[in-house]
């Protein structure tokens, strides 16, 4: 069988042999593409400048009324009459229901004939009394009959009085028949209807909510509260005073209230059951648009946040290791690279009106004040990464990226991607030349584009000119041959 026949290109041999001359004079071939020859990343940056922050906390809360009552029966009976519509507002004093007055009534009247009754037994003795102290100061009956007399007298007031008791009570039942609105306010479901039997102190009739002003109860959890008593006490947070923070409530389809209260209760004691400390708000509500038992987000606003660092959120990433963020800094050769932070977060807070990049994050540690963040061309960065910066430093910070290659001083090399006829007099021209620019007359040299070569100020050079020369004799050999 015969061995099989190898067919080069002249262009293919031309590289090869290049290649091999470099070799031979101790250079090095260009990189060939890769991630390194890419250009720097633009990125803009933020300049870390610590500076008050408002503080917002929220919390879930539930309406209550300022004023919850629950109507009771008073008197045991038989409920009437409804004279009110549940759910529907009532004034102080206005009868809500009537239970049966009739055995009441039936019960007063023989309270009153009582009455009568001890108030004559009292007249009675009274007049023997008067009778029989005259005839025993004379001697003429004996002392212990108009005793006896005197002490009827007093027994009578006192059944006098009892039975008076007797009948005011029973008149105060008769008038609890009459079942009125304590306070004014919003009227709750009737669980009785008429016909029912009512037990006196115990059968719930309904409930009366005073909605204006109406209060909301939220709970703080105990390590949060250790947490804010820490920050304090390092004067990281400044607190109003007596608890004099804005009161914003957020309902439940995402809407504000269009009215904010203030704090009028704060409970020094932890619910044993929660392991939470209580608040109460109070928020002016005379349209009665909050309903007593609605769920809503409590937000207190006043407290501030002193010499705060905070970065955008699209800058934070996540890694291994946790969140990081990029910054701006130079590396051994003074150009300007990407470098990792890992940071420690705290609370998410939003920027005011206007800001362009409104969700920041705070940072506990990981940053120091002068750095800049990269906050927008993150995705197309890793660590050490080469950068160009499109937003101005500040003073101390990286400077500004160096000039385009035509403006380089003479007699410099060009940067990558520079066209060849920028490049200085005397300095070695890139990649990005033209063939018959680099070697008249020549093969085009193996050199790869200006866009995945390496920087000039470092780099590996082009190839030289005795290279070249030799690359013309073997071109010239290999065209003579005949291909086998």
């Amino acid at each position: 069988m015969p061995p099989p026949v190898l067919c080069f290109s002249p262009r293919s041999v031309v590289l090869a042999l290049a290649a091999g001359m470099l070799a031979a004079c101790g250079q090095q071939a260009p990189p060939q593409a890769g991630f390194a020859g890419f250009p720097p990343a633009e990125v803009s940056v933020a300049t870390v400048t610590p500076r008050p922050i408002p503080v917002t906390f929220e919390y879930v809360g539930q309406t209550n009324g300022s004023k919850e009552v629950e109507v009771r029966a008073r008197v045991t009976g038989i409920l009437e009459r409804k004279l009110f519509q549940e759910g529907a507002p009532v004034k102080a004093g206005q009868t809500l229901f009537v239970i049966d007055p009739k055995p009441l009534a039936a019960q007063t009247s023989a309270f009153e004939a009582d009455l009568a009754r001890a108030q004559a037994q009292k007249a009675q003795a009274e007049r023997e009394a008067s009778r029989l102290k005259p005839l025993a100061e004379r001697r003429a009956v004996g002392q212990k009959e108009a005793d006896d007399a005197a002490s009827n007298v007093d027994l009578a007031l006192a059944a006098v009085r009892s039975a008076e008791a007797r009948l005011n009570e029973i008149k105060l039942n008769l008038g609890y028949t009459r079942v009125v609105a304590p306070i004014s306010g919003l009227s709750s479901r009737a669980p009785k209807s008429e016909g029912s039997l009512v037990n006196a102190n115990e059968t719930l009739l309904t409930t009366i909510s005073q909605v204006n002003p109406i209060w909301v109860t939220f709970s703080i959890a105990e390590n949060e509260q250790q947490t804010i008593n820490r920050a304090v006490a390092a004067t990281r947070l400044t607190l109003p005073r007596d608890n004099g923070f804005d009161v914003a409530i957020r309902l439940s389809d995402g809407s504000t209230f269009p009215r904010q209260g203030r704090i009028n209760f704060a409970d020094t004691r932890i619910n044993p059951a929660t392991g939470t400390y209580e608040m109460r708000a109070e928020i002016p509500n005379a349209d009665g648009a909050l309903k007593p038992g609605q769920f809503v987000r409590v937000t207190l606003t006043g407290a501030t946040r002193n010499n705060a660092i905070a970065v955008p959120q699209v800058a934070v990433l996540d890694g291994p290791q946790g969140k990081f963020v990029y910054v701006a800094e130079r590396d051994k050769d003074g150009k300007d690279v990407a470098g990792v932070r890992p940071v420690v977060l705290g609370d998410w807070v939003v920027a005011g009106a206007g800001a362009a990049r409104p969700n920041q994050w705070i940072v506990e540690s990981g940053l120091k004040p002068g750095e800049q963040v990269i906050v927008d061309g993150v995705a197309k960065l890793r660590p050490g990464a080469p950068i160009n910066l499109t937003s101005a430093p500040v003073p101390g910070g990286p400077p500004a990226p160096a000039a385009p290659a035509k403006d380089a001083a003479s007699g410099g090399a060009a940067t990558p991607g520079a066209p060849a006829k920028d490049a200085a007099p005397g300095g070695a021209a890139t990649a990005d030349a033209p063939a018959k620019d680099a070697a008249p007359g020549g093969a085009p040299t193996a050199a790869a584009p200006a866009k995945d070569a390496a920087p000039a100020s470092g780099g590996p050079p082009g190839p030289s000119a005795p290279a070249q020369d030799a690359a013309k004799k073997e071109n010239a050999k290999s065209s003579a041959a005949p291909a086998r």
